[in-house]
């Protein structure tokens, strides 16, 4: 059960907050300036109004997790904690004297009122809704681009542990000898899915978000970690919109200048500040669903996951009339003849399995025209920014590594995280006013 009104907090020593707790302290800001009445209000119709025991309030317990991404803790770590700081206590509304949570609930109040609701649009709505109040926003262009959050669990293999600390025993090794180079046996090359660029990878998830330039993220999606980063960005224009940003520029690396998103630009009445890559295609590819080009290896990847192996440039067309070359990508046939896709993918007893493109020309694109002009070379010069947000995230709000397992977990920790970062830039930018 839990009480349809807050508790007024009656303690002797309450006035001890005003005493401890400085003005200018990061806690007591993001109290005076968020009114988080608005869990209360999402999370009551999962909660019982008459029965049972009485729960503890749904707005504390967000708070705890709030917690728990502004500092970078554990469940276990943001309980103990919370027992004696006391801009914590002043945080979760508590009496000074007054025990905290056991770390166990944080655990039921993710699963059972959390993983239902839509909670990374609700908070980045609301942190976007709060900078329009302040009038932090004023540009009206955003900023996209993913980032990889790992898995939690080892997804290496016996053999790609070993590799992956013999490559930093190299390292280690090169940089007190350098010669020690010519001694050490030939690198081992093998690649693996999940992909950051050609030879590396990665096994987790990425989170696709969209920035202002005053950098407030105003939209965000997560997805498994094969998905490629041009496909999202409908969505997350739709969301910055519907948060309540004006779109009128977008800006973007190479992977979101895909014919689609480009022609999306034209009828949507935005601009796409995004490069032209050397291999996007003259007009439509075919089978676009199929065969989706990962950006960050330089390689078409198929609709299993499994990145081509290597590419060549087949200049042969270009002697025909009229034709521009093409670029044939070579995926692994030991890989096609087992793959779920198989079948009106992979030709049994075929030799090899390719997917080629025609390469772009130099002649008449709006997009290649666009993108030599000198706006559009200023506003890529904002593309930093969001590099910058991405390593926030990672280095002080634990983003590298995910917390939990499963897509809806990681969903939520995105949430909090996105919603901590947020609500720091606003209140630097409200100081700076």
């Amino acid at each position: 059960m839990i009480e349809q009104q807050q508790k007024l907090l009656l303690s002797p020593y309450m006035e001890i907050y005003e005493l401890v707790i400085p003005k200018d302290n990061l806690l007591r800001q993001i109290k005076e300036l968020v009114d988080f009445g608005f869990i209360y209000e999402e999370l009551i119709d999962k909660y019982c109004l008459d029965n049972g025991r009485n729960a503890i309030s749904p707005v504390r317990m967000f708070k705890y997790l709030l917690l728990k991404s502004i500092y970078e803790l554990s469940d276990i770590d943001v309980a103990e904690r919370s027992k004696y700081d006391m801009s914590f206590k002043y945080f979760l509304d508590m009496a000074p004297e007054e025990a905290v949570i056991n770390p166990s609930s944080l655990t039921k109040f993710r699963k059972l009122r959390l993983k239902d609701m839509n909670l990374l649009d609700m908070l980045i709505g609301k942190t976007v809704q709060i900078a329009l109040e302040k009038g932090i926003i004023k540009s009206k262009s955003i900023i996209v681009d993913a980032t990889h959050t790992k898995s939690r669990h080892n997804q290496k293999t016996p053999r790609q542990a070993l590799l992956e600390q013999s490559k930093k025993l190299r390292r280690a090794v090169y940089e007190i000898d350098e010669s020690m180079k010519e001694l050490f046996p030939a690198k081992n090359t093998e690649a693996k899915t999940g992909h950051k660029t050609a030879d590396t990878a990665f096994f987790g998830y990425k989170t696709h978000m969209a920035m202002s330039e005053e950098r407030i993220i105003t939209a965000a999606t997560v997805t498994n970690g094969e998905k490629t980063d041009g496909k999202e960005l409908p969505k997350l224009i739709q969301k910055s919109r519907e948060a309540g940003m004006e779109v009128k520029t977008v800006i973007g690396d190479k992977a979101y200048s895909e014919q689609q998103n480009i022609e999306a630009a034209q009828d949507g009445g935005y601009e796409l500040i995004s490069r032209l890559n050397s291999v996007i295609t003259q007009g439509k590819r075919t089978k676009e669903d199929e065969f989706e080009f990962n950006k960050d290896a330089g390689m078409y990847q198929c609709k299993a996951g499994h990145l081509a192996v290597r590419k060549y440039l087949d200049r042969r067309e270009k002697e025909k009339k009229n034709k521009n070359p093409r670029m044939i990508y070579f995926f692994d046939i030991e890989k096609c003849k087992y793959c779920p896709y198989r079948d009106g993918c992979y030709k049994e007893g075929a030799k090899k399995k390719t997917y080629s493109e025609t390469l772009k020309s130099d002649a008449h694109s709006k997009q290649a025209e666009f993108q030599e002009t000198e706006h559009f070379k200023e506003k890529m010069k904002e593309r930093y920014k969001i590099a910058a947000k991405n390593s926030e995230l990672k280095h002080r709000h634990g983003y590298d590594t995910a917390s939990s397992s499963g897509l809806i977990n990681m969903e939520i920790q995105g949430a909090m995280a996105i919603f901590a970062v947020n609500l720091k830039r606003i209140i630097i930018l409200i100081n700076e006013k």
